[in-house]
This record gives C-alpha cells, sequence and structure tokens, in this order.
C-alpha cells in the first residue's frame, strides 16, 4: 500500500489542505493519505503553535467522513524538533509492508536541500510537489526521478491568514471544513 506522508502543523487545518489532499489521493497512485500533525518543525517557533493535540483533533474532525484520509501523531512521540528523516525511518520500521512518499508545497522545496539528511529522503522517496503562487523548480532538483512536480489547484490561502483574520474579529468558516471550525470558534482558539 502507498501512503501519502502529508506533514504540517495545521494551525488550523484550512480548505486549501483538504484540496491538495483530495487531489492528491486522486491523481497519484496513493492509497491513503495521513496528515502527520508536526509538534515542533525546526523552522518554527514553538509558541507559535496551538497544542498539539488541539491541531490533532481539528485534522480528525476535519477529515471524520473522509475513508482514505488519517490523522497521525506519530510525531508526538518523537524527538523535538521533528526531522522529517527520523520519522520516515520510525514509520518504514513500524510499517514494513507501507510505501511512504511525500506530499510538500513548492515553497518546501526551494529550502529542502536545508532539511535533515534530504539527499537520503530523496533516495529514498518519492516527494510529491504541489506549486504555490510564484514557484519555480530548484535547478540542483531538475529532472530528478523521485520528484513529481503536480497540477494541483493553486490556492493561496494559510493558516497564518486564518489566525490573523480570526485576532481581527473576522469570520474564517468558508476557510476550514466545518467541523474544524466549530471546534475552533467553540474553544475560542486564537482569539
Amino acid at each position: 500500500m502507498e501512503v501519502g506522508l502529508y506533514f504540517g502543523s495545521f494551525n488550523p487545518i484550512h480548505v486549501g489542505h483538504l484540496v491538495i489532499a483530495n487531489y492528491m489521493l486522486e491523481f497519484s497512485p496513493m492509497d491513503e493519505l495521513w496528515f502527520v500533525v508536526s509538534p515542533q518543525n525546526p523552522d518554527k517557533e514553538k509558541n507559535s503553535l496551538l497544542d498539539d493535540y488541539q491541531r490533532l483533533r481539528m485534522v480528525e474532525l476535519a477529515i471524520d467522513d473522509m475513508p482514505h484520509y488519517r490523522a497521525s501523531s506519530i510525531e508526538f512521540s518523537l524527538p523535538q524538533p521533528s526531522y522529517t528523516v527520523n520519522t520516515l525511518a520510525h514509520l518504514a520500521d513500524k510499517y514494513p509492508n507501507y510505501t511512504f512518499s511525500l506530499i510538500m508545497g513548492g515553497d518546501n522545496l526551494q529550502s529542502f536541500n536545508k532539511w535533515k539528511n534530504y539527499q537520503r529522503i530523496l533516495e529514498n522517496y518519492k516527494l510529491y510537489v504541489y506549486p504555490r503562487p510564484g514557484f519555480v523548480l530548484p535547478q540542483e532538483f531538475q529532472g530528478n526521478p523521485n520528484i513529481t512536480i503536480v497540477n494541483a489547484p493553486l490556492m493561496d490561502i494559510s493558516s497564518s491568514f486564518i489566525r490573523k483574520c480570526i485576532k481581527e474579529g473576522k469570520q474564517v468558516q468558508g476557510f476550514m471544513p466545518h467541523q474544524a471550525w466549530k471546534y475552533l470558534d467553540e474553544m475560542n482558539f486564537y482569539k
């Protein structure tokens, strides 16, 4: 079984994440897609994140009725900050019969050569890259057989945009899956 790993803070999850996930499942060989909620990205400040389990809960609510999606807390039990290469090694040990691939935005590919042991990841895993506005494939990755640029819809929406809107008292219900938004609103997150 091929599993696509969609790593992210999901702080909070929004419709853009689901559009990308849906596209990947329909237009790639993936059988399942796991939203891997990262407790601490090495490039982000921990204090800007909502509690790990609250973000996981919003992902669970967002994908509740989608059978080929799964919310994963696998990184919660691993050393922090979270390094993708360590998570992949852990998943390979835990699920030896699965083939894992990575889903990432073009912005992440542009800084991919700064990731811990990125060469090992690139040698052993497929990367499905969705473009972001202004994306240009870095020269060093052109022609790499393990990198596929997908023709997913461009969505210029972000979790930081949603958080900013909430702080400003703006309505964000249309930017999020309904159950995740309802939970966020009831808990007064990001206000």
